[in-house]
């Protein structure tokens, strides 16, 4: 099975000089709790409802700030829509991380693959497999 014949392709995005405010009421009105920010066709970042809270409410920020202060910038996890989704999967586990952006061949947003995208199309097997996965504490930091 492939990344494409599982992941959510309707996503909604938001640009880097979208106001944290803008981005938080799509999230509600979309019921999701990731937005990708595309800046000319390219995902330049990701933002999660808990970066809102974390790098925004926390830190007593402005809502009318740019989402580009509160987004996970960097390296953006993602898989091609024609990976496989054993593998997409083992890269959830191996990175902790519940959701990947997935890239056509361009480069280009084609979807999200999420945890209950593949719980619904893969099995919750494996589902439960990489929560676990995701789920524990990096050997590292118990030192």
């Amino acid at each position: 099975m492939k990344v494409s014949d599982a992941m959510t392709s309707q996503v909604s995005i938001a640009r880097p000089t979208d106001s944290i405010r803008k981005v938080a009421e799509t999230m509600a009105k979309i019921e999701s709790g990731v937005v990708p920010v595309v800046d000319d066709g390219k995902v330049v970042g990701v933002v999660t409802d808990r970066d809102i809270v974390l790098r925004v409410v926390a830190e007593g920020r402005s809502f009318d700030s740019p989402i580009s202060e509160a987004m996970s910038d960097g390296e953006v996890l993602s898989v091609k829509e024609d990976d496989i989704l054993a593998d997409a999967t083992a890269k959830m586990a191996n990175n902790q991380v519940r959701r990947l952006i997935v890239l056509n061949e361009s480069g280009n947003l084609t979807g999200i693959l999420s945890l209950g995208d593949v719980a619904k199309d893969y099995g919750a097997k494996q589902v439960g497999k990489t929560l676990e996965e995701i789920s524990q504490e990096p050997a590292d930091a118990a030192n």
